[in-house]
């Protein structure tokens, strides 16, 4: 870059090192070269906790020389009935990363605010706050992956945002409700309390809609991207109350919601298209605790975390050798070896029955070829 370029850039962007997202570490392009002659159609992507299958929908192109209605009332209606909040405690957005924006620009001052976060979490909390040269600060999980509620604490009148996600992405663990209810009230009337749900299908026990009617400090950030198998469409969807929504709303950009995005999602939340989501959610359920169950069996493999979401988190002392193995072959997984407390984790994505059983063949293949002490249980 040149010097004059360079001086121009802001200070904090600069410094930013931007999110490794699933696609900017493995492009089609950067996969297929990278996997001995496979080309991008043969390969099986495991490492952004999408679904592993598409649903079909239709699309009217006949308004498409129309700016779009900036909040689509056939999506908000059908969101709000799906969620069980009233339609004006809604915001639709380009998916929940983008509800994680509109939070740090709204209520956070560049080079004043700090928001806090509870590592190994989400990436994109503490990215978006720095973008906008926001402060982060940490209370990281306790060693079981639940809230450190003293440490949560001691940040009580230093920031403007919490973070928390339930469940949990990396860990696939639930946030206790008691402790949900204890940041709450420890940040009552000081900072918002965003509660990311983006999985929350996969564990709908857990949902906190309910809390909204008690705590004007809860935002909860949704999304279609995940039970709803539809990532490639980016709509996502902040609940809170009123009076947030509207603040949302004065800092949105002017068309958030394109209108093949919300003839798609409109028919995803329709009656057909929630027990379709479902029945996806049941399978990828039953498929995870599979994966589980033959990752467990083997004894250089400790299974990390919880099975709350539509991903699983292991540890073994052969990462990277087993990522580089699996993206040889084909098979694109993800490292967290870089989250804090994550050393020689993978994740992997719960994908189709043929896909998940081509994933443990390999990972057998791997550590057949690699320790016999790594061969699997008898038991």
């Amino acid at each position: 870059m040149s010097k004059w370029l360079n001086d121009l850039t802001n200070l904090h962007v600069r410094e930013l090192k931007p999110y490794e997202s699933a696609r900017r570490l493995f492009s089609a392009g950067d996969a297929t070269s990278n996997s001995a002659g496979n080309n991008s159609s043969q390969q099986i992507w495991l490492n952004a906790n999408e679904s592993p299958q598409a649903d079909q929908y239709t699309v009217n192109s006949s308004a498409f020389n129309r700016y779009p209605d900036c909040q689509p009332l056939e999506v908000i209606n059908a969101y709000a009935k799906y969620a069980g909040v009233n339609n004006k405690q809604l915001v639709a957005t380009r998916g929940a990363d983008e509800g994680i924006e509109l939070i740090i620009r709204a209520y956070c001052a560049p080079g004043s605010s700090s928001v806090l976060i509870c590592p190994p979490t989400y990436g994109m909390y503490a990215i978006s706050a720095q973008t906008f040269n926001v402060g982060v600060h940490k209370a990281p999980l306790n060693p079981d992956f639940s809230l450190d509620i003293d440490a949560i604490a001691e940040h009580v009148g230093k920031v403007n945002v919490v973070f928390l996600c339930s469940p949990n992405n990396p860990t696939g663990t639930r946030i206790k409700q008691s402790d949900v209810l204890k940041v709450l009230e420890l940040f009552s009337d000081k900072a918002l309390v965003v509660l990311d749900e983006a999985y929350i299908e996969f564990d709908i026990d857990a949902q906190q809609t309910a809390l909204l009617k008690r705590f004007s400090n809860l935002i909860i950030l949704r999304t279609l991207s995940k039970a709803f198998a539809l990532a490639g469409i980016r709509c996502g969807f902040v609940l809170s109350s009123q009076a947030i929504c509207t603040t949302l709303m004065k800092v949105i950009a002017p068309y958030p919601v394109p209108a093949p995005v919300a003839q798609v999602a409109a028919q995803a939340l329709n009656e057909n298209g929630i027990l379709t989501m479902r029945k996806r959610v049941e399978d990828l359920q039953t498929s995870l605790q599979s994966i589980f169950q033959t990752l467990h069996s083997y004894t250089d493999i400790t299974v990390c975390g919880d099975t709350k979401a539509n991903f699983l988190l292991f540890k073994s002392e052969h990462n990277p050798a087993l990522m580089q193995y699996l993206v040889q072959q084909g098979v694109i997984i993800r490292d967290q070896s870089k989250q804090l407390n994550l050393q020689n984790c993978l994740r992997i994505t719960v994908g189709s029955p043929v896909e998940n059983d081509k994933l443990l063949g390999l990972i057998d293949t791997f550590f057949q070829q690699h320790s016999t002490s790594s061969v699997r249980n008898a038991s």
